[in-house]
């Protein structure tokens, strides 16, 4: 196991208690790159319900999704880093992983998890599953505190860690390592990983388990099922198969604390509606008018394959009714064509 460098990690004072105030108790912790599954921590290659964890977790890769290439997966673990090189450690590093990935007892927060999700189902065949979304449970709190719902606006990794109330930092080196990406978008491929690609690669997770000790002290209890629920379908949500998920976890039930209220929450749901070939400009509509409109009339949530695809499905996400609202409109509008 190499360990190639230090980095500074924000951590509550006592992992698990609560964060007193806003000041940031700073440890200096260990970069592992990972070629070998031995060299992971045995409580995270054997998930148990006696050592739950909580990890930070990303992917880098080469335009990832179901088509590209998965190089890197990150692990933040309170005590240290690991940077799984699939690379060089290939398949077999990958799948020592799966039951940590897919496991209840261990939670993995994450920001916008769907490509992520992507790239593990259709190049190693694993169901990334107990996330937690920061993209989702900032929209949550947001929402809890009274902001309005905008359509397609959703939070940045980089605008996440600038937020005073979650990081409050500047995250500058991002942008250098996306100028690289798009001068060599193999960069990720590259071997031995330079110091640069370490520090940009672990950069993606250290600051993830502080904020989510933030946000979760915000999320009432509903926030939290419908944080585990998004989660979920997100993770669902570019991994369309034949057999509907049936073989995937079931999603999260409501809790009877939250069921015995009067306003019990509507059951969440993942559509996916297929638009013939050539039509998909037609649903998007003239600088995309046309989905923007049906996004403002739904409380849903509504993503397109876009460059990386699938390029032939519109995927809704959202309140069972609100979901079937703009199924109903995007077919509509097929209709009229």
């Amino acid at each position: 196991m190499a360990c190639t460098q230090q980095t500074h990690v924000p951590l509550p004072p006592d992992p698990g208690n609560k964060i007193e105030g806003d000041e940031a108790h700073f440890s200096s912790l260990p970069i592992h790159v990972i070629t070998n599954p031995s060299e992971l921590p045995v409580e995270f290659l054997e998930p148990s319900p006696q050592t739950q964890l909580v990890i930070g977790f990303d992917c880098e890769g080469v335009d990832l999704c179901r088509h590209g290439t998965l190089c890197i997966m990150q692990l933040a673990f309170a005590d240290a880093i690991y940077l799984v090189d699939a690379i060089q450690g290939g398949e077999t590093v990958i799948q020592a992983c799966k039951p940590a990935l897919e496991s209840k007892y261990i939670t993995k927060v994450i920001h916008d998890c769907k490509r992520d999700s992507e790239a593990l189902y259709f190049q190693f065949g694993v169901k990334l599953h107990n996330v937690v979304d920061t993209q989702i449970a900032y929209s949550l709190i947001n929402e809890q505190e009274g902001h309005a719902r905008v359509p397609d606006e959703y939070i940045s990794f980089v605008g996440l860690l600038a937020d005073p109330r979650y990081c409050g930092v500047s995250y500058d080196e991002k942008e250098e390592v996306r100028v690289l990406l798009r001068q060599d978008p193999k960069y990720w491929t590259y071997r031995p990983l330079s110091e640069q690609m370490v520090r940009a690669a672990a950069d993606d997770v250290r600051f993830l388990l502080y904020i989510y000790h933030k946000m979760v002290q915000k999320l009432n209890d509903k926030s939290l099922w419908n944080l585990a629920v998004r989660g979920a379908l997100y993770c669902r949500c570019f991994c369309i198969n034949d057999n509907h998920f049936a073989d995937w976890p079931p999603l999260p039930p409501i809790p009877e604390n939250i069921a015995a209220d009067e306003s019990i929450p509507e059951e969440e749901t993942l559509s996916v509606v297929d638009v013939p070939q050539g039509k998909m400009g037609r649903v998007i509509g003239r600088k995309g008018a046309s989905i923007l409109s049906i996004k403002e009339s739904c409380k849903a949530e509504i993503f397109i394959g876009g460059a990386k695809g699938p390029p032939d499905k519109v995927f809704i996400i959202g309140p069972v009714k609100q979901a079937r609202k703009a199924e109903a409109i995007l077919r509509g509008k097929l209709l009229d064509f």
